[in-house]
């Protein structure tokens, strides 16, 4: 077996079509857009370049075959209790000795660079995407998840690596009746008129923007290493989902109209993806508008729900679900609904997708390896 540093446009080909081999007789599985994983990989796109750096390989056999594939990165910013790199967009066939073939390539990169462990199978960026080794429910992905065979799981464990914390997806039928605390919350701090909630609007994003900073800020910098997320960049990404944002599943809570909370969902876009085979051209986006207007999805999806911690444990969330819930379930936009995925290390969350009435719709899991094997392994700590 040899591993073939990615560098050529033909290489970056190689390496996307190792999936498409992969999955070829796999019904569930949606190919990712060739500019979402490339992206990933392309300094003028990716910010995580500016502290950090990653190498990607494609495995092949004796005869020359491509059987795997595999990247590592390094990303100072991702702030462990050792040094800590990662491992992700791994592939490869239901072959231990493989799967430690790459595994090692990488071990030996990173320490290389100073690292003393390494996660996987995780992203070069931010854990919104690509993050996770999938261990149950193994169904359609969402857009921009990981989608694998169930073996990843006995490759990954067998090498070594062991459980860092599970990443779980809640999910329910629109149309279901929600729990009566949520109802009660609503009906007690709708007496309050101090308190207003309001779903989004495409001409009003630079507020929106600034109001999901503040809200961000005050309910994650504390558990994310005191990192301020900025306005600008989120305003860049309300831009970039503007195409197919649906302006009624997303919604914010004000007091005395300061941002409080927020609830944001989108359409599950990998329902329009998985028509276009990877690409996103002239055509495909033309394919999209038609599809948003005569074939919507019927599922949506959510990617970050949060409250100020000084409203937390007040009944804000009821009351903002149950005023999105009047509309979404009013007009039945949809018929599902999941959630991105909560870290088991959530509890606060994990209740409030609970009592929702949910089930676990899939389950994906971070991995560790730690180069030190005599070291004491510990699995990431609880929060909230």
């Amino acid at each position: 077996m040899q591993m073939h540093e990615v560098h050529t446009e033909t290489d970056k080909r190689r390496f996307r079509e190792v999936a498409i081999q992969m999955y070829r007789n796999d019904p569930n599985w949606i190919r990712p857009l060739d500019k979402d994983i490339e992206e990933v990989f392309d300094k003028d796109k990716n910010k995580t370049f500016r502290h950090g750096e990653c190498m990607r390989w494609i495995l092949t056999d004796d005869k020359g075959k491509d059987i795997g594939r595999i990247a590592a990165f390094v990303n100072k910013k991702y702030k462990e209790e050792q040094p800590t790199g990662g491992v992700g967009f791994f592939e490869c066939i239901n072959d231990q000795e493989a799967a430690n073939y790459m595994f090692d390539r990488c071990k030996q990169w990173l320490t290389e660079r100073g690292m003393e462990a390494m996660d996987g199978s995780i992203n070069f960026g931010e854990r919104d995407s690509w993050w996770g080794v999938q261990i149950e429910g193994f169904q359609e992905p969402l857009y921009k998840m990981n989608y694998n065979p169930p073996y990843y799981k006995d490759l990954f464990e067998a090498y070594g690596f062991q459980t860092f914390y599970d990443q779980l997806c809640f999910s329910l039928k629109v149309k279901n009746r929600l729990q009566e605390k949520f109802y009660h919350a609503h009906e007690e701090i709708s007496k309050d008129p101090d308190f207003k909630t309001v779903h989004i609007k495409k001409s009003e994003l630079d507020k929106f923007s600034h109001d999901f900073a503040t809200i961000y800020n005050n309910a994650w910098a504390q558990h994310m290493g005191g990192k301020q997320i900025e306005v600008r960049t989120i305003n860049k990404m309300m831009q970039a989902m503007k195409p197919v944002m649906d302006e009624e599943i997303m919604w914010f809570t004000y007091y005395k109209d300061e941002p409080i909370a927020f609830w944001i969902n989108l359409p599950d876009l990998n329902q329009y993806f998985k028509h276009f085979n990877g690409k996103l051209g002239l055509m495909e986006k033309l394919r999209l508008l038609w599809m948003k207007s005569f074939k919507k999805p019927k599922r949506f999806t959510g990617l970050v729900f949060g409250v100020v911690p000084k409203f937390q444990g007040k009944g804000v969330d009821g009351y903002m679900i149950i005023e999105a819930a009047t509309v979404i379930q009013g007009k039945m936009l949809y018929d599902d609904y999941e959630m991105q995925w909560i870290g088991d290390w959530n509890p606060r969350m994990i209740n409030i997708a609970e009592n929702l009435g949910t089930h676990v719709s899939r389950k994906l899991r971070t991995y560790r390896y730690l180069f030190d094997r005599t070291k004491e392994f510990k699995r990431h700590p609880v929060v909230g």
